[in-house]
């Protein structure tokens, strides 16, 4: 009879401690995944799966080799159907969402605790999965997410950069037009007076011969 209750007592502390180890995951899926949501700009669709995928993550841990093991890989299989693609890569270059984890002195770190310091400050209300959702999407087939075909948000375009300006080569100025010198007509002028002046001259004196004759 001793027996039997101490191995009852002993079920009911298991349960209690999965069961608070549950919560204490749920919670940290559900802080990982705010941020995500109000970072990537995801939709409500998006949160909700982007929560399911998390909390499947974390769940996945037992050890230092599962940190960045098969259900890390298996997490970013599962956001890269979920996520567009612009948002993947914003995913991808914050570490606190990329890597999420350590494992230290026998115990695992939720980087995202340490970039978000207010820890009860949440962006968006839970998302609709998070009473119902109890973990194990990431059992299923590895194309689960891309068949469930999640709503997106339209297409995130990059900006075109402007077109460069034109480029404006250096070159000498064209020569100021010279000005037309009034002197070279003048003296044009003066010399066709001064061959006039000699032509009648010169008729002058063959009339004044041929009237002496």
């Amino acid at each position: 009879m001793k027996k039997m209750m101490i191995m009852a007592m002993m079920m009911v502390m298991t349960i209690a401690a999965n069961a608070m180890s549950y919560t204490k995951v749920r919670n940290e899926a559900l802080f990982l995944s705010d941020k995500m949501a109000y970072e990537l700009n995801l939709t409500d669709a998006q949160y909700d799966a982007v929560y399911e995928i998390n909390l499947d993550y974390l769940m996945s841990i037992n050890g230092r080799n599962d940190v960045y093991g098969t259900w890390w890989d298996r997490r970013n299989t599962d956001l890269q159907y979920v996520l567009t693609a612009w948002q993947y890569n914003k995913y991808v270059a914050q570490s606190y969402f990329y890597r999420p984890l350590s494992w230290e002195t026998g115990t695992r770190t939720l980087h995202i605790y340490k970039h978000y310091t207010n820890h009860t400050h949440f962006y968006k209300a839970h998302p609709t999965v998070y009473v119902t959702y109890k973990g194990g999407n990431n059992r299923k087939t590895a194309r689960y997410y891309a068949d469930r075909k999640v709503a997106k948000p339209a297409p995130h375009h990059n900006v075109s950069k402007p077109a460069p300006a034109p480029k404006h080569h250096a070159s000498k100025p064209a020569p100021a037009p010279t000005p037309k010198s009034s002197t070279p007509a003048k003296a044009k002028t003066n010399s066709k007076t001064h061959a006039n002046k000699h032509i009648a001259q010169n008729m002058g004196k063959s009339s004044n011969g041929m009237m002496r004759r």
